[in-house]
């Protein structure tokens, strides 16, 4: 079964009140009356002069400033297009899925019209999360603390002791706050507290042909296989957000002893894999990929190599992604959505503080692989890239490496070089938009621009004050 995928209406146009601004729509001087929140909660930093992504160097305040991650939440995280869930996960009216928006936790689920919406995941009256499990099944979700309780369509439809409430207290007036856009593109579900944004897909760009070369190789599309990993880790997010987007070249070095473990003769990788050339993609709105590039490119799990179909995936795809993003390869969708082909794995750096972040990991895989095959990509994933896998524990390594230290007055005040491949930008008449070399900072820089842009750009809750 399919279910439809649409923007919809927040009950609030700006969720939570954080803005400090009157709501639009039907809860209006009911449910905000007299609150006035001072901007002075509100402190904003111009960031021009911790990112210069022209000259590639960075600022490690950035990564460790409490006020500047407060400044992210409502600047980066609130307007953008945000990973929700995948549409496999929700096939019946009451499935749901609860995660997070930045630091918002939010309920995605299924309404009665097989709609799929999501909402803030606080109750209206005292501000407990209505909803405490990971997923399920539920006709209404009811908070446990005073029993208010809402339905699928995000209304108030219990309310205990309501007599004890004045005249004016209307159910319609205190439904949960609603996510305003949620679309999806090729069974990934994204959505936005931002009123009025571009579309999901206008906000893709060119790397919607990139992520089509992990996301549409047969007509079925993908399906999620065994659950969701969960795991923190210390660092900021954005230190693994700019990895996946841009950096290949820690690869021959953080995962030498993993790339000895894997290669057949347990030596390590031929040298013609481990120089490979390829491309990395630049986005202007701060997404990024690479990839080697070469026409024998496979899926590392010989069951799944041996099961894939490369004939037709270069009729449906065309050669240039064969030859490059399908199979082995990394990348981000900004600011916190990263991929792996190889291993079918998607996952979501969700922001803990500056300090931490969570990191939420699905392995999807075609739908009509059959089951063997499922499980090969599973388990390989979990090798790889579960939160025991051997790549994965370098990389979190790394991360709690550079943050660990990075507190340190003199540590702090010492700028990062990221001047690896400048210059090298440009379009290659063979991938779409622009790219880089395959060693390169270039989709890390633009990444930060893009961090930049939006951190000085007053989001749409702050643009009536």
């Amino acid at each position: 079964m399919t279910s439809t995928i649409e923007p919809t209406t927040a009950q609030e146009a700006c969720p939570g009140n954080a803005c400090g601004n009157p709501p639009q729509g039907r809860a209006t001087s009911a449910a905000r009356g007299a609150l006035d929140r001072p901007s002075e909660l509100q402190r904003t930093v111009d960031v021009s002069g911790l990112v210069d992504s022209e000259g590639g160097l960075l600022d490690r305040a950035i990564f460790t400033d409490r006020l500047l991650y407060s400044q992210e939440l409502r600047r980066v995280f609130a307007p953008s297009w945000l990973f929700l869930a995948h549409t496999d996960q929700f096939h019946k009216p009451g499935d749901f899925f609860t995660t997070y928006m930045g630091e918002d936790p939010v309920i995605v689920t299924m309404d009665k019209n097989r709609r799929i919406k999501a909402y803030l995941n606080s109750c209206r009256h005292r501000g407990a999360r209505v909803c405490r499990a990971d997923f399920g099944q539920t006709r209404n979700f009811t908070c446990t603390y005073h029993g208010w309780s809402y339905d699928l369509e995000g209304r108030l439809v219990s309310v205990p002791n309501e007599s004890g409430y004045p005249d004016s207290f209307r159910r319609e007036d205190w439904g949960l706050v609603e996510v305003p856009h949620v679309e999806s593109y090729h069974g990934l579900i994204f959505g936005t507290w931002n009123p009025e944004p571009v579309s999901l897909r206008e906000s893709l760009g060119d790397m919607a042909w990139y992520l089509d070369a992990m996301l549409d190789h047969d007509p079925e599309g993908t399906v999620v296989v065994g659950g969701v990993h969960k795991w923190v880790l210390d660092g900021n997010w954005k230190l693994a957000a700019e990895q996946f987007a841009t950096d290949w070249y820690h690869v021959n070095m953080s995962h030498a002893s993993a790339l000895m473990v894997l290669s057949p003769t347990g030596k390590g990788s031929k040298d013609e894999i481990v120089h490979r050339t390829g491309r990395q993609y630049v986005d202007p709105n701060g997404h990024g990929a690479g990839f080697p590039v070469h026409p024998k490119n496979r899926f590392d799990a010989d069951t799944v190599h041996h099961w894939m179909d490369y004939d037709a995936l270069r009729e449906r795809l065309g050669d240039a992604r064969v030859e490059g993003p399908v199979t082995t390869g990394h990348a981000t969708v900004f600011p916190n959505f990263s991929y792996l082909p190889v291993n079918g794995s998607i996952r979501i750096w969700h922001p803990k503080g500056p300090d931490e972040m969570e990191v939420w990991a699905w392995t999807i895989v075609d739908k009509s692989m059959p089951g063997e095959v499922r499980e090969a990509q599973r388990l390989y994933n979990l090798r790889t890239f579960g939160p025991t896998g051997i790549f994965e524990q370098d990389d979190g390594e790394n991360w709690s490496e550079c943050q660990a230290i990075a507190h340190g007055f003199i540590t702090n005040g010492v700028a990062l070089n990221y001047q690896m491949g400048m210059g090298s930008e440009r379009e290659d008449g063979i991938h779409p938009g622009t790219t880089s070399e395959l060693y390169s900072d270039a989709a890390g820089r633009s990444f930060y621009a893009r961090w930049r842009t939006l951190m000085n750009t007053p989001a749409w809750h702050e643009e009536t004050q």
